[in-house]
């Protein structure tokens, strides 16, 4: 069994079944399809916390690249899922998916995605993984 640990700010969003994807790096092992995950905020802290149970099933992992504009780095300039490129709406739908916000300002949630990579990581392209789960309700 593989966990996650999320942001504060994601934790929400997962418990009420809004998000249920997660982008990450490489790392020894990633979940994989038909496994149970485990999703909490603040993992190895004291305010560790478990956001769902029963743990949901993974339902797809698969490869990601995301880019940054050189203008605006706070732009998700590209993306691409197994090697299909995402268009405009389509990269909009991923960062709402995602956690960073609604549909209903164009553009909003594919900034806030940006904002928050180039807060928290320094990189102007991303290589690693899009894991999915299904909700445990």
């Amino acid at each position: 069994m593989v966990a996650y640990s999320f942001k504060a700010q994601f934790a929400e969003p997962i418990v009420n079944g809004e998000k249920c994807q997660t982008v990450r790096g490489a790392r020894k092992r990633h979940a994989r399809e038909g496994e149970a995950i485990q999703l909490y905020t603040a993992m190895r802290t004291k305010h560790c916390r478990k956001l769902i149970a029963p743990d949901p099933i993974c339902v797809d992992v698969r490869p990601i690249k995301i880019g940054i504009g050189s203008r605006d780095p706070r732009i998700i300039t590209g993306m691409e899922i197994d090697g299909v490129e995402l268009d405009d709406v389509e990269i909009e739908a991923f960062a709402v998916a995602d956690g960073f916000g609604s549909e209903l300002v164009k553009g909003f949630a594919r900034r806030r995605m940006g904002e928050f990579w180039v807060q928290n990581y320094e990189w102007n392209k991303f290589i690693g993984v899009v894991i999915r789960w299904r909700p445990s309700r």
